[in-house]
């Protein structure tokens, strides 16, 4: 969800024909951007590349309207791109991609009562005291209102866009022929797994029945730990297109960036802590690191857990494989840190081999500032130039890329998130010594 302004109300194109028409226009739009961009370079002496005439900021804006206007798999898997791929973008597409995910449209009021009918039935005002029209947020699956019982317990009901579920897989199919025109991804690559999970997973954070079952057992997991609040579903009003749920009040993690250096820091020892326990404890991890699943309650302390859409099981192997790491870490073992990379397919072995160099560099730059004494001091970004300059090899060798393993990416993209709001908020935090903890391995500084 974001907390940007909302944009005004546009219907969410339903059915398969209409979908597909939005992305034709958005091709039409590239390719006649690609004509003028191709002109424009000639006419100036340049031969432009193909990838270089489709990857402009023009066509990277027409493209972030279009997902923007879909919604649904189309824009959330543009914003994966945004926050997953960033770095191998040029800086102006990543901004221009990166605000998929603050554009939050929402359904026209004649549409969001068609679909409260379908699923509540026609008498469906009826079963609420009051019920906001207007939306308090809105992404790309669904939106949320606010509403409340006649008992006065304040409720958020979460709204799925109609015709998301049915599109997932024709979506994930057309943005990934999107990426594969655009040159951004080596033919080589074999993406047939990975798009797979990516449409089931789609299809997982579409039912919201799922996703209630999920917010129920991380509530009674973290009942009684003031570190939290996690809402509880309203079963009686809960389909696999509407989630209701306690209203929780709260404000932007982000906003924990101004807060004493304390309040930082025990608030992301609790996001890490959490992280450590979904992965070695609870088997089961919410993978969506988006900052909008975290609000702060600055008058209790607690952080309230939203979004539980992404929640997966985590197989017993891919929590081995992130001990063994954590095991190799602790005791500074870089040599082993690479070997259980690429066994465990973290790494590609192509690309160890290839540029056997510029890995153990990366790896040095990583576990010396991790060893540091003291807390690690996710505000500390000197390492990260230099991880950027060594990976540049390797993000160039496309012969060599290659996809781990959708289970590992899943968790990866959990824990990279986790980090990356540590860093926003300058957070200091005794990573080691919880990992240690986590996996019952002593720090060998």
């Amino acid at each position: 969800m974001t907390d940007e302004p909302l944009r005004p109300g546009c219907a969410v194109p339903s059915g398969r024909l209409s979908r597909l028409s939005g992305f034709g226009r958005l091709a039409g739009g590239i390719a006649g951007g690609m004509l003028a961009e191709g002109a424009r370079r000639i006419a100036s002496g340049e031969r432009p590349r193909m990838g270089d005439l489709i990857l402009t900021p023009a066509n990277a804006k027409r493209m972030a309207d279009r997902l923007s206007h879909l919604r649904g798999a189309a824009m959330k898997l543009g914003q994966m791109i945004s926050m997953d791929a960033g770095d191998l973008l040029p800086p102006e597409l990543a901004t221009i991609l990166a605000s998929l995910r603050n554009q939050g449209q929402t359904m026209p009021p004649a549409q969001l009562d068609r679909l409260l009918i379908a699923e509540w039935g026609p008498d469906w005002r009826g079963k609420l005291a009051k019920f906001d029209a207007n939306p308090i947020a809105a992404a790309s699956i669904g939106q949320v209102h606010r509403a409340e019982l006649a008992d006065g317990r304040r409720l958020a009901i979460k709204v799925q866009y109609p015709g998301v579920r049915e599109s997932i897989d024709a979506d994930v199919d057309n943005v990934a022929t999107l990426l594969r025109v655009s040159n951004l991804l080596p033919r080589e690559l074999d993406l047939k797994p990975l798009l797979a999970e990516a449409k089931r997973q789609l299809a997982d954070e579409a039912d919201y029945a799922r996703e209630a079952d999920a917010m129920r057992r991380y509530a009674t997991r973290l009942d009684g730990d003031p570190r939290y609040a996690v809402p509880r579903p309203i079963e009686a009003l809960t389909t696999t297109r509407i989630l209701a749920m306690d209203y929780l009040d709260g404000a932007p993690i982000e906003g924990l960036a101004t807060a004493p250096q304390a309040t930082r820091d025990a608030a992301m020892t609790a996001l890490i802590d959490l992280c450590l326990r979904e992965l070695f404890e609870f088997g089961e991890m919410q993978t969506d690191p988006n900052f909008a699943n975290y609000r702060w309650q600055a008058d209790s302390g607690r952080i309230v857990l939203l979004d539980f859409g992404a929640t997966r099981r985590v197989p017993p192997d891919t929590a081995d494989a992130y001990r063994r790491l954590i095991a190799a870490g602790l005791a500074r073992d870089r040599d082993t840190i690479r070997d259980v990379a690429v066994e465990t397919g973290f790494l590609g072995a192509a690309a160890v081999r290839a540029h056997r160099a510029a890995v153990d560099r990366i790896i040095a730059a990583i576990d010396d500032a991790m060893a540091r004494p003291g807390p690690f001091d996710f505000g500390d970004r000197a390492f990260v130039p230099v991880v950027r300059e060594e990976a540049k090899a390797l993000a160039a060798d496309r012969a060599t890329w290659h996809v781990p393993h959708v289970e590992t990416l899943f968790v990866q993209r959990k824990i990279s998130g986790t980090a990356l709001l540590g860093a926003r908020l300058k957070a200091r935090v005794d990573v080691r010594g919880m990992a240690a903890q986590a996996t019952g391995r002593p720090v060998d500084m």
